[in-house]
């Protein structure tokens, strides 16, 4: 076998395996990214859930359906995917249209549903749509971030941290609120947090002037509450 065809068989060898490490490469990439967009299945509200509802009789009513969601977006909840472990109990308040459902929404019958409100703090109410409200993910035990958009009335339109952390107390009723044209618009629903009274006045004069929008936290989530606004001056820099 003369060198020239010895030459070309080590040329075919290492073309295949070279197509063989890119085939495997790619392969892996195509998993690695599957992965980080797996999904999982999650109990939502599609009707409003009056406080002493069961979990069977909102069932047997519809207002519980399915929805995917990808597994990263709800790690930090206890959402369920079914009611097996709370049929027979009760809503302890009214779960918000959107809402995902978590057991610890629901308890026995006569259980009290009152505001487990801090020591020194206000119970203080937002009604916000369900962007402002992280899709309806935003419920009782949550911890959150207050964005403010800043009217532009008072100036130019600005968005920055108003509070970085503020635990949610209760979920409220849910109101559907038309649209400029007079059409069916966006859900809007009552959150109420708890705060001292410098940062409840902060949350009414912020609602009265401006617009509200809740970040969902969870342990590991990084806020610099001294960050500059973001507005249309600076949006790409």
């Amino acid at each position: 076998m003369g060198r020239r065809t010895l030459l070309l068989i080590a040329a075919l060898v290492v073309a295949a395996l070279g197509t063989t490490g890119i085939f495997l490469y790619v392969n892996g990439v195509d998993e690695r990214a599957a992965a980080g967009y797996e999904l999982v299945e999650v109990l939502v509200a599609n009707a409003p859930i009056t406080a002493g509802t069961s979990a069977q009789d909102a069932q047997d009513l519809g207002a519980f359906e399915l929805r995917k969601f990808t597994k990263d977006s709800v790690s930090g909840l206890s959402a369920l995917s079914d009611i097996s472990g709370i049929a027979d109990k009760v809503a302890l308040a009214p779960i918000a249209v959107g809402s995902p459902i978590v057991a610890s929404q629901f308890g026995e019958p006569g259980e009290s549903a009152a505001l487990p409100l801090p020591a020194g703090k206000l119970a203080v109410s937002l009604q916000l749509d369900d962007p402002a409200r992280v899709a309806g993910f935003v419920e009782p035990g949550s911890n959150v971030v207050v964005f403010l958009t800043s009217d532009a009335a008072a100036g130019p339109e600005v968005t920055r941290v108003l509070l970085s952390k503020v635990p949610v107390i209760a979920a409220g009723a849910t109101t559907l609120v038309e649209s400029s044209d007079g059409e069916e618009g966006l859900t809007k629903a009552l959150l109420t947090v708890a705060v001292d009274q410098k940062d409840a006045q902060k949350l009414v004069y912020a609602q009265e002037h401006g617009r509200i929008t809740f970040g969902l936290l969870n342990e590991e989530s990084e806020i610099n509450p001294s960050e500059p606004g973001t507005g249309a001056q600076n949006l790409f820099g």
